[in-house]
């Protein structure tokens, strides 16, 4: 069949067309694939990632899922003209049922790209397949979020931890220090062909270098160069390996570059601009040690790639969710307000990169599990990830800061510092240089700060090697108990880094006593783990904690975030082509969603919730009925209810409520009650006392489909909102919710409104993707 042929086709039967050029519609089919599917062969696989929307142009298919019995469910039939794979592409999950050919049938598949670029730009084409996909979810014969677990659990990569794309070519990853230089090379075809090497410049008078592909390993010495001749001793190191190692400039797409401090200014990977760079060196006075050179392999690599997307990789971002009660320090309120002296946490990309990994290996959500990452190396740092966000971790404004590490204080009085410059008059100098390079297991073994050395020692009974160690895995195991408080909770402990991946002596102390809490070590397992390739499982069957190593690559992750940084400024860009659309604003007070169960107690048995007023969002209400809550410190009089009633109930509270009934809940979506915290409500009938479901609800935005592709987002995407007005500012941390009953409209608590002086009827505007859930 011609293109000429096929476009009079799609112009006369396909409703999607209908209101397309045949200029328009020639240059879709040309730059789509017209392939050939045979009777019961699969055109799309539950568990596929969404790259290709479907039409049929002959023949005759089925969209089903398997079903509990090995059987199948038919959801629709689909005959010439009919479009299918748009739920996946426009909900951004993995595809959830099969669609098989009946006959011989001929399918058109047009890309994503030409999707996006071509059809989503056409109103009338966006209106019909919002339609279509609210129809196709209303039919569903089942539940529509099964559908979608059993579909990630299909796929071989739900969470995009894969570096392959489309697109070939190679992704430099570079970490550029005072002291060592680390790159990796990752083909985006083939990831087996990776190419890694550490440049050590530590010694003035010779570079000694080490590159490796697989198994193969080359060593090298040299006499130090300047940091402008890095890329060409790179290229002839990497040659050393072979012909399969070697590389040309030109098949390089991208560029990703560690970063040690974004401040509070970056909450995800950025693309580099000379804005970017500005930030960069301003955030230098927090890392003085690593920001400006970091800065410097920033500018050289743009000199050499002039015409690929460099990408920044912030240690600090993931941490950018922390509350403000676990980032502030004690100190006067102005010193973080002027200066910006808070929390900050490092090591954000590996605790991301394990909190996914481990989400993978569970097969479950990561939004719907309590993670405690342990990233034990040089540096070392333990994070409380909360259903995907960081609630709190070990290091401070700087790396200096938390646990003991290798040559690190961690943390110490503050008063100390200020007694040694009294009576030994130390400088800053001297005492920057004491508690990072002097200190920790180096400091009090007075051997090594190299954790081999340490246990080789101790093992011989060496008093302060035995000292060291101790204190080591006592600070780990009293970090791990205080973040299991703070969620309430753990499903996984996960251990990375150097020593996280090496010591079985560390892991195994580092569990011990803590069998209450569920964290159960198969010991023997633990003890025969010799190496980790990607990951391995070291808890006892009968542990309620899953107990993992995860396998750590800084470099590769570096590559892995600059590629889904590239994707999101894609989206953010195409959308700023076309003009943003504004957002409205509401402010959401304190209220209450029942069950009909705790309807009953509260108001009397047979009692139905009494509409008063209709929300924003279709088929929702605001009730005459009231409740008081009821808490360990005081009480919250008359708040609403909200209907229809809900399978369970939730009580959503701001900030400063929290105090005054004595409840610290956390920052959850609607209806994710895991571990959260329970109270009283009080009716004019009777009470119910509730065992969980107080939660202070993320910062979200309601929409349809339609809406949804206007602005080239997905369901649980999470963004960044610019807020127009005299005090403009941004909000961080905004999950999208897409729903086709759902109607456009963002939504803060009361407190977020008052300290911004926002009211309902306010606009927003889409200033970013910080995360692609």
């Amino acid at each position: 069949m011609s293109d000429t042929d096929l476009s009079r086709f799609f112009l006369e039967q396909v409703r999607l067309f209908e209101s397309f050029s045949a200029d328009k519609v020639g240059e879709i089919v040309s730059s789509s694939e017209l392939r050939t599917f045979e009777g019961n062969e699969a055109i799309f696989e539950c568990g596929e990632e969404g790259r290709f929307i479907g039409v049929l142009v002959s023949g005759h298919a089925e969209v089903s899922v398997a079903d509990a019995t090995g059987g199948r469910t038919v959801i629709s039939q689909l005959e010439a003209g009919d479009v299918f794979g748009e739920m996946s592409l426009l909900t951004g999950d993995r595809t959830i049922a099969d669609v098989i050919a009946g006959n011989r049938c001929f399918v058109l598949l047009i890309p994503q790209e030409v999707f996006n670029t071509r059809i989503l730009v056409n109103p009338k084409a966006i209106t019909y397949l919002s339609r279509l996909l609210a129809e196709r979810t209303r039919a569903l014969a089942v539940d529509l979020n099964t559908l979608q677990a059993r579909a990630e659990a299909r796929s071989s990569d739900p969470y995009l931890l894969s570096l392959k794309t489309d697109t070939p070519g190679k992704i430099l990853a570079l970490n550029v220090g005072l002291s060592q230089i680390r790159f990796g090379i990752y083909d985006t075809r083939d990831e087996a062909a990776e190419v890694r090497g550490i440049f050590d410049t530590a010694d003035s008078a010779v570079t000694r270098i080490t590159v490796r592909q697989g198994i193969r390993v080359k060593t090298l010495e040299r006499t130090p160069f300047p940091l402008a001749d890095f890329f060409k001793v790179m290229q002839e190191a990497v040659q050393q390996l072979g012909d399969s190692a070697a590389f040309d400039a030109a098949e390089i797409i991208a560029v990703g570059h560690r970063v040690v401090h974004g401040g509070s200014k970056f909450s995800s990977s950025a693309v580099i601009t000379p804005a970017v760079i500005a930030d960069i060196e301003a955030l230098s006075v927090f890392a003085p040690l690593h920001n400006p050179i970091n800065l410097e392999g920033i500018r050289e690599a743009l000199k050499q790639y002039p015409s690929v997307p460099h990408v920044a990789v912030f240690d600090t971002a993931f941490h950018q969710t922390l509350p403000p009660y676990a980032y502030l320090y004690g100190l006067p309120y102005d010193l973080y307000k002027k200066e910006g002296i808070r929390r900050y946490g490092f090591h954000g990309t590996s605790h991301r990169y394990v909190s996914l990994k481990a989400a993978d290996v569970l097969k479950r959500s990561v939004g719907e599990m309590e993670i405690i990452s342990c990233h034990l190396g040089i540096g070392a740092s333990i994070c409380a990830i909360d259903h995907g966000r960081s609630v709190d971790t070990s290091m401070g404004m700087t790396p200096a800061d938390g646990l003991i590490m290798s040559s690190r204080a961690g943390s110490i009085d503050p008063a100390v510092m200020v007694h040694l410059m009294q009576h030994y008059q130390m400088q800053p100098d001297a005492l920057l240089r004491m508690i990072n390079s002097e200190s920790g297991l180096k400091g009090i073994s007075g051997i090594s700060s190299d954790i081999r050395e340490i246990e080789a020692a101790a093992n011989e009974g060496h008093h302060r090697a035995l000292l060291a160690h101790k204190a080591f895995c006592y600070q780990i195991r009293k970090n791990i108990g205080a973040y299991v408080a703070a969620m309430g909770g753990i499903d996984v402990l996960a251990f990375t880094g150097g020593i996280g991946e090496s010591s079985p002596t560390v892991r195994s102390l580092a569990c011990q006593s803590l069998g209450y809490m569920g964290i159960k070590l198969d010991e023997e397992k633990n003890r025969n783990l010799s190496s980790v390739n990607s990951h391995a499982i070291i808890s006892a069957e009968d542990s309620p904690v899953t107990i993992l190593v995860v396998a750590s690559d800084d470099d590769r992750l570096v590559a892995w975030e600059a590629l889904r940084a590239i994707e999101r400024n894609q989206i953010i860009l195409s959308l700023k082509d076309e003009g943003q659309a504004p957002i409205p604003i509401e402010i959401s007070a304190h209220h209450v969603h029942l069950s009909q169960a705790d309807v009953e107690k509260l108001f009397g048995v047979g009692h139905q919730l009494t509409p008063e007023h209709e929300l924003s969002q279709p088929g929702q209400f605001a009730c005459e009925e009231k409740v008081h809550l009821v808490g360990p410190k005081g009480r919250i009089a008359n708040v609403r209810v909200l209907g229809p009633t809900r399978k369970e109930t939730q009580v959503e509270i701001a900030m400063t409520e929290q105090f005054k009934v004595g409840i610290q809940p956390p920052i959850r979506e609607s209806g994710d009650l895991a571990n959260t915290p329970g109270i009283t409500l009080e009716g004019p009938v009777g009470s119910s006392t509730l065992e969980r479901g107080v939660i202070c609800a993320q910062r979200h935005i309601h929409m349809t489909p339609e809406d949804a592709m206007r602005f080239r987002v997905r369901d649980k995407y999470v963004v960044r909102v610019r807020v127009a007005g005299k005090r403009e500012l941004i909000y961080g941390d905004v999950v999208v919710r897409i729903n086709p009953s759902y109607q456009l409209a963002m939504h803060i608590d009361t407190d977020e409104g008052n300290a911004a002086n926002i009211s309902t009827g306010m606009l927003g505007f889409i200033e970013g993707i910080q995360n692609r859930r």
